[in-house]
């Protein structure tokens, strides 16, 4: 087998996150968003001494479980990866997923739990980042997300069906608009253009709508004209701000250099377990509002009876966790890096009268050491690449008795076990949250005691 070659494989099995895994000649083969069953037609990119990737061209034959797609976008569009997968199927792999990846690392799971299901399979998302762009270089402007296996085709996937309704028209009113006004989209290798994104922000509870448009300023184009065609259209949610971000940014990611509003207000506000939360329009807010609740319930249910116990909140956002938590404690103290989230989290708390959350701006391996409260449980929300070696080293010196790990990735998830074991820590109980059908993606819910 060398680089290049095309061939046909049986997926047998697979790894974290949605690598489907073949075999040629012994040697195992990695077969992105390929599913046990298939076999799968495509082209070696990699080819090393234990292990090869392949990139799949064509299914020749489907697994026997596998069901017809729901979005016309299924295929094209780099979102989903397992529509053609019956949900209950999605859950037990991503629970194989997770299982082998603690075995293979030898982290024990404690008592393990199973894995509880999203509320809602469908219209479950409250945010989407759409990109502007064209599906064909030259092509009309499109307005959505990446194509699979394309680096600048996009999208516009206006039948989406991870968003309700408003999401939709919201989108076809503004690819529209800029299209029969011939704007540019920002060209990233070119950097030139003017549209970037689409940001558009719906709670499940109290259905508000926040709209950011994200652009450069090469062109001095007035808005207003856009804002009213937005206003002026009928929601099932309502609008409470629509929003314009300035960013000359080279990088791809939503930088907010300045931000204006066109209308309305710069937050919505969500209910989880009868609190309120602000949502600003940068600060980190589960996508999935009814799976917070219960991924949220799960972390309140590990504390166990807490009662007059010093809790931490590593990692806290808006301080989601910590609230929740903040009625089975004596004092929350919540750390985050980004000082919009910190603001929001300190407003939000000050909302629901929780007089015992203090939530403090920094980065956490600095702000750590500063703390003089000892804590009784410490709580850790990581982003995907885990908690920082520093960190994690603070977190043990405080020797809490609990430590709940919150992971949205289970392979830094691990990692970070398996020195917490060294350091005298023992997996208690493991459960999974799926916050994302037909995804890979799965949260990890780890509660770990102090022997």
């Amino acid at each position: 087998m060398k680089k290049g070659n095309e061939l046909e494989l049986l997926i047998e099995d697979m790894e974290f996150p949605s690598q489907g895994i073949a075999y040629k000649n012994d040697l195992k083969v990695y077969v992105k968003n390929a599913f046990p069953g298939q076999k799968v037609f495509g082209r070696i990119t990699k080819k090393k001494k234990d292990y090869a990737e392949m990139k799949p061209l064509e299914v020749r034959e489907r697994a026997e479980y596998e069901i017809e797609k729901k979005c016309s976008h299924y295929g094209v569009c780099g979102g989903c990866s397992s529509q053609n997968v019956p949900y209950k199927k999605q859950l037990e792999l991503k629970v194989a997923q997770v299982k082998k990846l603690f075995e293979e690392n030898g982290v024990s799971t404690g008592e393990f739990l199973g894995i509880e299901t999203s509320p809602i399979e469908w219209e479950y998302r409250n945010k989407m980042e759409f990109t502007f762009g064209d599906m064909e270089k030259g092509g009309d402007l499109s307005l959505g997300m990446h194509m699979k296996g394309k680096s600048f085709g996009i999208i516009t996937v206006n039948e989406c069906d991870l968003v309700d309704e408003d999401f939709r028209k919201i989108l076809n009113l503004t690819v529209d608009y800029f299209g029969e006004k011939n704007i540019p989209y920002y060209r990233i290798m070119a950097r030139e253009g003017y549209l970037r994104n689409l940001i558009v922000r719906k709670t499940k509870k109290t259905e508000e709508i926040m709209i950011n448009l994200v652009t450069t300023t090469q062109l001095d184009f007035d808005l207003t004209e856009w804002t009213e065609l937005i206003k002026r259209e009928s929601y099932k949610g309502v609008i409470k701000g629509i929003l314009h971000t300035e960013n000359n940014s080279l990088s791809e990611a939503v930088i907010p250099e300045k931000l204006n509003v066109l209308y309305g207000q710069d937050y919505i506000t969500e209910e989880l377990l009868g609190l309120k939360f602000k949502i600003s329009p940068f600060s980190f807010f589960q996508t999935n509002s009814l799976g917070a609740e219960k991924l949220y319930s799960i972390v309140r249910d590990f504390m166990g009876d807490a009662g007059n116990k010093v809790v931490f909140d590593l990692y806290c956002g808006t301080g989601t966790i910590g609230q929740i938590a903040a009625g089975k404690a004596e004092k929350v103290i919540g750390i985050e890096l980004i000082e919009e989230a910190v603001v929001v989290a300190n407003q939000n708390a000050k909302l629901n009268g929780l007089n015992n959350c203090n939530f403090i701006a920094g980065d956490v391996t600095k702000v750590i050491n500063t703390i003089k409260d000892k804590p009784d449980i410490i709580i850790l929300d990581p982003p995907r690449s885990g908690v920082h070696p520093t960190a994690l080293e603070y977190v043990i010196k405080f020797n809490a008795k609990d430590i709940i790990y919150v992971s949205c990735n289970p392979k830094s998830l691990v990692v970070d076990l398996k020195r917490l074991e060294e350091a005298g820590y023992t997996v208690e109980k493991t459960l999974l949250m799926d916050m994302f059908p037909h995804t890979p993606h799965v949260e990890t819910v780890v509660r770990l005691e102090k022997k």
